[in-house]
């Protein structure tokens, strides 16, 4: 049986008034954010730069919204731009969250973290994990990045970034609009100001758009792999058929949907983000395929079976994006 995610209040997204506590503490919350960023500013608390271009990836909601396979295709780009691209991350759900460790594709998501261990097999870039994203920063730079990419960390402000690139789920948006708890944001939505590249993460669903000053992101899929190795197939090949579908994911239900979205009957299982798995949580009581995220896969690896497929996504923004992008970076 899989395991309940831990649920967002659906006051954050339904339109209903929050209760008055969570207003109140919302009240005591957004005050402290706001103090925070003040000694920021006045310089009264010190931010920390690194020898390098940094380009912060982020989102204000609590939750996933999509920034991994920013950051992945962020890297690939940088990198054909004849770069040298590092990524930092705290890397969420460590077991030792206080031991800074250069993660590799082989290394235990159990000590790497899921996400940083999905970007290094992905892309082969050096990734450091820290729970201080400057001192992450200055290895990477000391390591010979030309740029560091930080995933995640537009809150860290301790950390100096040249650009940031807030991505916004584009079905949730920013709910209703309030700090936490009363809300999902863990910043004023307008903080960022008019420097900061906005990401709309349109999922696969080729329907909807970004709004503006905002650029669309959409998920390609293509394929489904085999946990075990061996050559990949289309995801159409699975139309027409029941799968589990399991997705430890901030929002488990765009993965459903776009499995659904091919044709695929979905047994959906959903468990709470940076999930630890083991071999008990995906049997399912039927031998019918079991479809996931790239960055369950990472964890499930070490039982999988012939049964057991990710589903990859590839990150697709306009040329103009990119060109932008790189042109901030050249002027860093």
């Amino acid at each position: 049986m899989s395991r309940k995610p831990l649920q967002p209040p659906t006051y954050w997204f339904d339109g209903a008034t929050p209760p008055l506590t969570a207003r109140m503490l919302s009240g005591v919350y957004g005050g402290a954010v706001a103090a925070r960023a003040w000694l920021y500013r006045r310089g009264l608390l010190r931010r920390h730069g690194v020898a390098c271009p940094v380009i912060v990836v982020g989102n204000l909601i609590a939750g996933g919204s999509g920034k991994t396979p920013l950051a992945i295709e962020l890297v690939e780009r940088l990198r054909g731009a004849g770069r040298k691209p590092g990524v930092a991350s705290r890397g969420y759900g460590r077991a030792d969250a206080s031991r800074a460790l250069w993660v590799q594709a082989d290394t235990d998501p159990a000590e790497g973290g899921d996400e940083p261990v999905l970007i290094a097999h992905r892309t082969g870039a050096p990734v450091r994990v820290d729970r201080d994203r400057a001192a992450a920063a200055r290895a990477l730079a000391q390591a010979g990045c030309d740029v560091v990419v930080c995933d995640d960390g537009l809150q860290h402000l301790r950390l100096r970034r040249d650009i940031e690139i807030e991505v916004v789920d584009g079905r949730r948006r920013y709910g209703n609009g309030l700090l936490l708890p009363a809300g999902p944001l863990r910043e004023p939505a307008g903080r960022g100001g008019g420097g900061r590249l906005r990401v709309v993460n349109l999922g696969a669903d080729a329907a909807g758009e970004a709004g503006f000053g905002e650029w669309a992101m959409r998920l390609a899929v293509a394929d489904a792999r085999p946990l075990q190795g061996g050559r990949a197939c289309p995801l159409a090949a699975f139309a027409g058929q029941r799968v589990h579908a399991v997705a430890g994911i901030g929002d488990p239900e765009r993965f459903f949907s776009t499995l659904r979205g091919h044709g695929i009957a979905v047994v959906p299982h959903a468990f709470a983000d940076h999930h630890r798995y083991t071999a008990g949580d995906l049997r399912f009581g039927s031998d019918l395929p079991v479809l996931m995220t790239e960055k369950d896969a990472v964890k499930c690896l070490p039982f999988a079976t012939a049964r057991h497929f990710s589903v990859p996504v590839s990150a697709q923004l306009p040329e103009a994006f990119w060109v932008a992008l790189l042109d901030r970076l050249a002027r860093s």
